[in-house]
């Protein structure tokens, strides 16, 4: 097979019109050639950190549609499934990528539960790990998230990392906003990359440090704008993820959207290129080819160099996807799921109180880090309740692993003015996350959360709507197209019921997430992220 178009060589950044040969799985020959061909061929896109869970698709749907967008590989923490099932989760990942082309790069997920102040329904200990990182399906140590037990020697933190080098296998970070000596202890102790830079210093400081820095642009964290900046000179230390991707913007686009944007800013081509396409394999030693002669045939045909259209995906020298269409069939898999929680009564809901102030988490929209506010409550018949007049909303995050009282907190905006939304997808341990503007809206929400064993939902007085994710109680088990239609018809339900947030389900999936500070939820009670420790509801 010969595949003609202007070849783009990145490492020694030129474009000449020539031919990729292509023989079984490999790159036979790359050669000029004159043709009328006006095509660009050039490396595949590669997510350097995704967690695929979070497209509510099961890996080989995921392919689906991330093919069509010219990403040939991820680097993919299954970090979600694992905190729900498990070793048992990350095998049921592994297995249902190697069904399709695309080159999923499964880790072994370091924080399982994430921490020791939630619920999971699973723990992956340093013996699992130290299984995982002789199994060479796992490619590296998927984000260390306790850094606090990075930076205060905890033992089981640090056996963890030792696998991880044993077996020569990258370590991913996660370290938001850690700077100065911390940071120092922190990629001594052998973690390469963050993902999690929310500020021009902070990831130039990791840079100079000697660490990875990945662009993430996702579907609620987005630090494209405040990063992009660092590429022109720090190219090669570079790369571009989305970390978490909605399914109805994975339809929209994938890392081809980064590159069209970087390249829009006037930046280099050849240094876009290197990050999206490159870097990533270098660090995590992938067995992906960068479109050179006796590599793997895996190659994008793109229409230009400034939108990147993509007209082809070539994996291993099969055509995987054309022109907006893919090639894969749906793969049969096994449900599974962890969901053993009763249902709930308005009851559980109310929260008796006096005080005249309470601590609010404040809701950043397109980011994960949270604010600490307080505001004046409103108690009705002794019950702190929502306010939907100041936009300080009743929050509840609920154990769906055993039946315990649901933890209740506020939060400020999420602008809803009825209704509530409710989700089974709650970062880290997925225990079901809501907010509502009444006690009856939040019973009602969670218990159809409940009853569906795993989803997203929006209800009011008129209507309800549920998409229902059984695998796990965190994907789907359906198609993307039929659940990126279901997600956006509840997101527009979402916005209509008063939410201004661009992503409400996926900002609120990150409520509960405890590592990332600076206020959030647990099902266990309210969590100061600054401090690592449990704060108190009211202010004395």
């Amino acid at each position: 097979m010969i595949i003609r178009g202007n070849i783009v060589d990145i490492p020694n950044r030129r474009i000449y019109k020539g031919e990729v040969e292509v023989e079984k799985e490999k790159i036979l020959e790359i050669r000029e050639a004159n043709h009328h061909q006006e095509n660009y061929i050039l490396p595949g896109f590669i997510d350097a950190h995704i967690h695929i869970e979070s497209s509510m698709l099961v890996p080989s749907e995921f392919a689906k549609i991330a093919l069509k967008h010219g990403t040939v590989a991820t680097v993919s923490d299954p970090h979600e499934i694992a905190n729900v099932l498990g070793v048992k989760g990350v095998e049921f990942m592994i297995e249902n990528g190697k069904k399709v082309p695309l080159k999923f790069n499964f880790g072994a997920p370091s924080c399982v539960p994430a921490t020791s102040f939630e619920s999971a329904g699973a723990v992956i200990d340093s013996e699992d790990i130290k299984l995982m990182m002789q199994n060479p399906d796992i490619k590296y140590l998927a984000e260390m998230m306790n850094y606090p037990g990075v930076l205060f020697d905890d033992a089981e933190v640090l056996a963890k990392i030792k696998h991880a080098k044993n077996n020569n296998k990258p370590i991913d970070g996660h370290a938001p906003g850690v700077r100065g000596d911390d940071v120092t202890k922190y990629i001594s102790a052998g973690i390469s990359t963050d993902h999690e830079c929310f500020t021009y210093n902070e990831a130039l400081e990791k840079l100079q440090k000697g660490m990875k820095v990945i662009i993430r642009e996702g579907s609620a964290a987005k630090n494209f704008e405040a990063l992009i900046d660092l590429l022109p000179k720090h190219f090669k230390n570079m790369m571009f993820c989305s970390d978490d991707k909605h399914p109805d913007d994975l339809l929209l686009g994938h890392i081809n959207q980064l590159c069209e944007r970087a390249v829009s800013k006037g930046i280099d081509v050849f240094k876009v290129l290197q990050a999206a396409c490159i870097n990533p394999i270098d660090h995590y030693n992938l067995e992906v080819g960068k479109l050179k002669k006796g590599d793997f045939a895996d190659f994008i045909v793109v229409e230009d160099l400034k939108k990147f259209n993509v007209l082809q995906t070539y994996i291993n020298g099969e055509l995987v996807a054309e022109k907006g269409q893919t090639f894969i069939k749906n793969i049969a898999f096994e449900v599974l799921n962890n969901f053993t929680t009763d249902k709930k009564k308005v009851s559980d809901f109310r929260i008796a109180s006096s005080a005249k102030k309470i601590r609010v988490i404040e809701a950043l929209d397109g980011e994960l880090v949270t604010n600490q506010i307080e505001a004046d409550s409103l108690i009705i018949d002794g019950n702190l309740v929502s306010n939907s007049e100041t936009d300080v909303l009743k929050m509840t995050v609920v154990n769906r692993y055993k039946n315990e009282k649901p933890s209740i907190a506020f939060i400020k905006n999420f602008g809803l003015k009825q209704g509530a939304i409710a989700s089974s997808v709650g970062h880290d341990s997925h225990n079901i996350i809501a907010v509502g503007v009444s006690d009856e809206d939040l019973c009602k929400a969670v218990n159809l959360i409940i009853e569906n064993r795993g989803g997203i939902c929006a209800l009011n007085s008129e209507q309800e709507k549920i998409v229902s994710l059984p695998v796990a109680g965190i994907m789907s088990d359906l198609s993307a197209e039929e659940i990126g239609k279901s997600y956006a018809a509840l997101d527009k339900m979402a916005k209509q019921m008063g939410s201004t947030l661009r992503a409400p389900y996926m900002s609120l999936s990150f409520m509960a997430l405890l590592v990332i500070p600076s206020l959030k939820l647990s099902d266990k009670g309210l969590f100061d992220g600054t401090k690592f420790k449990f704060t108190s509801l009211e202010v004395k």
